[in-house]
């Protein structure tokens, strides 16, 4: 069983999301209930919707359950260094036209809630992993082959402040 990488605020964010679908459980069991009493179930949209709703609900509560036990929760203010980690945001330049892009370096189930992220496990995040600034970095996007340059690599702390 590999660890997951994720920032403190990303775990927050997923035990928050966790404790929210579980108090909708009752919720969702109620609609099935009301929605079964109207009759044949087999033309019964609203209960075959709410028992779709229960099923990727109780499928989302497994994915995080699972993936908790695996977090490897990181303190993005104790990352840092010359070369390119999880916690890092670097400025990458596409060598060919000069476009900048800037990301910040976070696990897969958090980039979501971050703007201008890239997994540590996606193509991007895994070509420019130990990197150091100056250093040119090729990657395969769907578009072909780019090659980058690594402008700069900043620690900034948390990577984004979860929402309350």
């Amino acid at each position: 069983m590999s660890s997951i990488p994720i920032s403190q605020e990303g775990y927050t964010l997923m035990k928050k999301e966790l404790e929210s679908l579980k108090r909708q459980r009752p919720e969702v069991s109620e609609a099935i209930r009301l929605a079964r009493e109207e009759g044949d179930l087999r033309e019964n949209g609203g209960y075959h919707a709410a028992r779709e709703r229960q099923g990727m609900m109780e499928a989302r509560i497994g994915f995080i359950e699972g993936r908790i036990a695996r977090y490897n929760v990181i303190d993005m203010k104790a990352v840092g260094g010359e070369k390119v980690c999880f916690g890092a945001t670097v400025e990458l330049e596409d060598v060919e036209s000069g476009d900048k892009r800037r990301y910040t370096v976070l696990g897969p189930d958090e980039t979501g809630f971050c703007k201008g992220s890239v997994s540590v496990l996606s193509p991007v995040g895994q070509a420019i992993l130990g990197k150091t600034v100056g250093d040119e970095v090729v990657i395969m996007v769907p578009r072909g082959r780019v090659e980058y340059e690594v402008l700069s690599i900043e620690f900034n702390g948390p990577a984004f402040a979860p929402a309350d």
